[in-house]
């Protein structure tokens, strides 16, 4: 597939991290232990999950809702924590959709290991896609080419105020992921 230039991305490459290249520790539980929620893409939080910005979007709002604790089955999750998990993804619904105005969404999971597709297999994660009537065009279908509209950065900044309207909300600043307590 080709790939567009895409310089925004070099700041996520070249960022400080508290894992270095060689560290093979799960992405989804080291990014909720730093300090900064916007530097990695944290853009909200509740007891038991959060919502991540993806790396590689599909569309713009592209996110991931992921409970904290690493576990590859949703068979080991709590009923605590399965409802923080799905009444969060039903936040998340509010405000992609009172950030970015989507025609619908895709949300689901890669569960299985890599036969079902997914990059991160071990810790369970829920993607939900904003979708725009016409968003796929020729450009993957026939150019093999995937075009991103939108730079993370701007995408945090928007679901951010997005997640700091709901009701519930609350947050440190814009540097830190909007929190909810969800009981």
């Amino acid at each position: 597939m080709d790939q567009l230039f895409a310089p925004w991305r070099i700041e996520w490459v070249t960022r400080d991290g508290d894992q270095d290249a060689d560290d093979d520790s799960c992405p989804f539980c080291a990014l909720p232990e730093r300090d900064d929620d916007a530097e990695s893409n944290i853009v909200a939080r509740s007891e038991h999950s959060f919502v991540l910005l993806n790396n590689y979007p599909y569309a713009p709002g592209h996110v991931m809702v992921i409970p904290y604790r690493h576990t590859g089955d949703f068979a080991d999750l709590t009923d605590e924590e399965l409802l923080d998990h799905a009444r969060l993804k039903s936040l998340t619904l509010d405000a992609l959709d009172a950030a970015f105005g989507p025609d619908g969404f895709n949300a689901g999971e890669n569960l299985g290991g890599s036969a079902a597709g997914g990059s991160i297999d071990d810790h369970l994660h829920t993607h939900v896609v904003p979708r725009w009537s016409g968003d796929t065009n020729f450009m993957p279908v026939i150019s093999d080419t995937k075009v991103l509209v939108q730079a993370l950065d701007d995408s945090y900044e928007h679901l951010h105020e997005a997640f700091s309207d709901l009701d519930g909300s609350s947050t440190d600043g814009d540097d830190s992921a909007v929190i909810f307590d969800l009981d």
